[in-house]
Formats: C-alpha cells, structure tokens, sequence
C-alpha cells in the first residue's frame, strides 16, 4: 500500500507556499516546504505559472496521477468549481472567473478530481481539527487574529468561513477591536504613545499599567464576541492564531474570567501548529475521511 501523502498549499495576495503531508500520520513531511513571493497584480500567465513552478519542485518525486492537491485561497472563490471570484480585492483581478481548478489540472497534468479548495481561514482551523489543538472536538470555532480577522466553523463537519469580521459589534464591526489596530488605537488613546504593534505592548506589560489594562480590556471584548457565538453553535472549543495569539497569556485570564462569569465553559486554546496548520488543513481535503463527513 503506498503511503497516503498529499500537497498543501496555501496561497496569498503575495506568496505561495505548499508543503507534503502524511494523511496517516497527519504531519509536514520534513524538508518538504516550498516557498516563494508572488506579485498578485501581475498577468494570469505569471501568477499561474510561478504556482505551477512551486507545486512541481514540492512533487519531484512522486508520480502525475498519485498527486494530490488541496489549496487554501482567499474569498471571494467557488471552492467546489475551483473558479476565482476575486474582483474587487485589490489582488488576483487577472484570475477574476477564471477556472483554476481546470487551469492547474492542465498544467500540471493530475486529474481535476484531484484538486480540492477550502478557503483560506477554513483551512487554518480545519489543519488544527485534523491534526492539532481542536482534534477530538466537535463544534469548534477557529479565529486568526492579526492585522485582521479570520473565522471559521467546524460544525461535525470539513471546516467553513464564518465571516464574522464585519460583524455588528460595539460601536462598529468584529475587526475594529479584535485586530492589531485597536490594540495601537487604544494604547494611544490612553497614553498618547504611538506603538508599532502588540508584541512592543507585550513587550512592556509587565511595567506598564496601561498596556495590562490594554490587554484586559481586548480579553473582556473579546469575550463579549465570543459568547453570543459559543451559545448559538454549541462551540466545546475555540482555537486561536494569528500574531495577536503569541500575547495569549496577556489576555487570556480577562478573556476567560468574562467566559466563565457567563456560564460558558467552552476551551480556549492556542493554534498548535501554527504556521503549518492551514497547509495540513488543505491537504487533509484530499482524504477521504475529511470530505465524507457531511458538507
């Protein structure tokens, strides 16, 4: 029996990324990274090509009809035709309603059944219910905080957008308090010091009083965001990522003294794998198991 492997690969407005995985063992195989800068602006052909070029060195030892593919891709996307929908976003407008699905199969010479696509901030949750900190639960919600913010749900079932960041909140939407602008926003507000980010915050939250109250106050909003939600779906598990979850421990007893002030006894966890975590959810949309578990 050959060994289950399949390429993940995550792409962004700048980059590519594919790495093999082992659906048995559900880890990176080692060495086995790829990486590259990709202009999202350029022509159809270039952007194709320089995936094309990344996915081939990823599969240089393994045959044309044993390769397998799940990609990870920003919204707005047909992920079960494969067809770009990205118009208005500023990157991809060569590949608006192009079929990638049928242009990859093409150029790669691998059957289109199989190419599989999972949005981007599905895959990163999805990598971590496969293989990582949200493993053995059942409805799971995955949020990527950073210069903005990513949700998704695992509901029993292969992982989804949530697309909560514009969600009513407060005085605005989600992404203008759970994201690195308001953690700058608020820091100035109260001090009248300009920072570049939240690691300069954890950085001096031990001595300053205002960047703990800073980081309390982000732990209470967020629990406030997240009760509704844990209510609604019968979340047992919330996974973090993104940079702001590297200040976890500055926010986390706020965030869940709020949590449990409100009879909520969901776990809050930390991405185990990080980085990794949407390349193996991409690549676990080629096993069998993942896609046969409901849609």
């Amino acid at each position: 029996m050959k060994k289950p492997v399949a390429l993940g690969v995550d792409i962004g407005g700048s980059h590519i990324t594919a790495a093999l995985v082992d659906l048995e063992t559900r880890s990176l195989i080692d060495d086995s990274i790829k990486r590259r800068p990709v202009n999202s602006q350029e022509s159809k052909e270039d952007i194709l090509s320089a995936w094309c070029e990344v996915i081939n060195q990823s599969f240089k030892n393994i045959k044309n009809g044993n390769r397998n593919i799940g990609i990870a891709m920003p919204g707005p996307f047909d992920y079960e035709e494969g067809i770009s929908l990205m118009k208005d976003q500023d990157k991809f407008k060569s590949l608006y309603q192009v079929n990638i699905k049928a242009e990859l199969a093409s150029r790669l010479d691998v059957p289109l059944e199989n190419i599989h696509f999972i949005n981007d901030a599905a895959g990163f949750l999805q990598g971590e219910v496969f293989a990582g900190a949200a493993k053995g639960n059942s409805n799971v919600l995955g949020l990527t905080l950073g210069t903005g913010l990513g949700s998704s749900l695992s509901l029993k079932t292969k992982a989804i957008d949530a697309d909560l960041w514009n969600a009513p909140f407060l005085d605005g939407i989600a992404e203008d308090y759970l994201s690195t602008r308001w953690f700058v926003k608020r820091y100035k507000q109260l001090s009248g010091k300009e920072m570049a980010g939240v690691k300069e915050l954890v950085e001096i939250v031990e001595d300053d009083h205002l960047a703990t109250r800073v980081f309390m106050e982000f732990g209470y909003n967020l629990a406030q965001f997240l009760i509704p939600i844990i209510n609604e779906h019968k979340i047992d598990a919330v996974i973090i990522g993104g940079n702001i979850s590297q200040a976890f421990h500055a926010f986390a007893p706020e965030l869940i003294a709020a949590l449990k002030g409100n009879d909520i006894d969901a776990s809050i966890k930390v991405s185990e794998l990080k980085e990794h975590a949407t390349l193996i959810g991409a690549a676990s949309c080629c096993d069998e198991r993942v896609n046969s578990i409901g849609s």
